[in-house]
């Protein structure tokens, strides 16, 4: 009997000597998201930006319970759970190229970063804008326990818009609304005048304008910029450039790239963004010979004329045409002066040409060439051309043919004499 009761006792005072176990209960808080641009929140127009925003999860818990019997909870009512992020323009000129980005849980205390590819027109007005991010998540609201081996979860979906402050920075921009070329022919020089307007919203002071070659385009500038000084919003300036335009440049369009610089309202030079624009651009000025072939006696001198046309869509100035004499052929006398030539105009030269003796009856094509000036009084020279010339047989020469003359006369003469005596005698 008394076996007995020393055995329960003993089972009695193991279990009253066993640890309690202790849970947490939270009764209050909730997650408390802000939001904020790292880095600069100021951009130019015409800019590709990647904005990088941090959330931050600034939730506390306001109170809880540690207490045996109690289930510990798996999630934090301070947390905020499978957050997603939607970034929007707003009112803004802001172009949001980045679909909804999935954070995740941001447990309180804690903070999250995210990207968005934006992009910023370049005719965006400037001034101070506000992006809208939408946040979505939600987080544990309740948490029951039934029993001591039992919880149920209550969730609560939430969301929200946290606003971004972001600023458009007043820019000077070029806009070309009017363009004029003089003597703009392949091979030559001539002038670009342009009208430009500062369409941005900044008055640019000290400017420059520039133009510059387009990649492999024909037409390179001689004069690369010109001051135009204080250069307002909504302002025009008209600006005359000196450019060259390539020999293998056909009739057509072609690219060119203007920008300016000037001083900001804050001191600080600024480069505008670049504007391309098409030049017209006429054919080179180039000749052909129109005359006929010229014949030439082999072994003698002969003088050929050679009829010239201005092919081209420009003046040829102080044009002077040349030949070259080859073997069989020679000349003293291998230019000739044909003053100025308008396009679709004719111009006449002529050559005195020495055939060698020898030369073989054939067509031949002579080299021909014209030095001239152009519209910018720069020298040129065109393209070679082929002048043809037929030796032909020498034939009787004109001095064989007067001692002929001579001889019949002598023996006219001679028979007419001897018959006069003859009717005498």
């Amino acid at each position: 009997m008394n076996l007995r009761r020393i055995v329960f006792l003993a089972v009695l005072i193991s279990l009253l000597c066993v640890p309690a176990l202790a849970g947490v209960k939270y009764l209050a808080g909730e997650p408390d998201l802000s939001a904020a641009i790292q880095g600069r929140n100021e951009f130019s127009p015409g800019e590709d930006v990647t904005l990088r925003v941090t959330i931050e999860n600034r939730g506390l818990v306001d109170m809880k319970f540690v207490q045996s019997g109690i289930i510990e909870r798996e999630d934090l009512p301070n947390t905020a759970k499978l957050v997603k992020a939607t970034l929007e323009a707003g009112d803004s000129p802001f172009i949001i190229k980045a679909d909804p980005q999935v954070v995740g849980d941001i447990p309180g205390g804690k903070s999250a970063t995210v990207s968005f590819a934006a992009k910023i027109p370049s005719d965006a007005p400037s001034g101070n804008y506000t992006l809208p991010l939408h946040v979505r998540y939600s987080y544990l609201k309740t948490a029951e326990q039934y029993g001591q081996d039992a919880i149920s979860y209550t969730y609560r979906d939430v969301e929200e818009t946290i606003p971004l402050m972001v600023r458009v920075q007043p820019r000077a921009m070029l806009e070309v609304i009017a363009m004029s070329g003089e003597a703009l022919n392949a091979g030559t020089e001539g002038y670009l005048s342009l009208s430009v307007r500062n369409k941005g919203y900044e008055d640019a002071r000290d400017t420059v304008v520039y133009l510059s070659r387009n990649g492999n385009s024909p037409i390179v500038p001689t004069d690369s910029n010109i001051y135009i000084g204080e250069f307002p919003a909504g302002s025009t300036r008209d600006v005359r450039f000196r450019v060259s335009v390539s020999r293998q440049a056909s009739e057509g369009s072609y690219p060119v790239d203007i920008f300016c610089k000037y001083t900001n309202n804050e001191g600080d030079t600024v480069t505008s963004d670049t504007v391309t624009v098409g030049v017209p651009v006429s054919g080179k000025i180039s000749f052909a010979v129109v005359s006929p072939p010229a014949e030439a006696r082999a072994g003698g001198k002969t003088v050929i004329k050679v009829v010239y046309e201005n092919t081209g869509s420009a003046t040829a100035r102080d044009a002077q045409a040349r030949i070259s004499a080859v073997d069989p052929f020679s000349s003293n006398d291998d230019s000739a002066y044909l003053g100025d030539i308008a396009p679709g105009e004719k111009a006449v030269a002529l050559y005195e040409v020495n055939v060698d003796a020898g030369a073989v009856l054939k067509e031949y094509g002579l080299d021909s060439e014209i030095r001239y000036r152009d519209a910018l009084d720069n020298s040129v020279i065109s393209d070679t051309m082929k002048v043809r010339l037929k030796v032909v047989s020498p034939g009787i020469s004109p001095l064989a043919i007067a001692g002929i003359f001579v001889l019949v006369a002598l023996a006219a003469g001679a028979v007419y004499y001897i018959r006069k005596n003859q009717k005498k005698g």
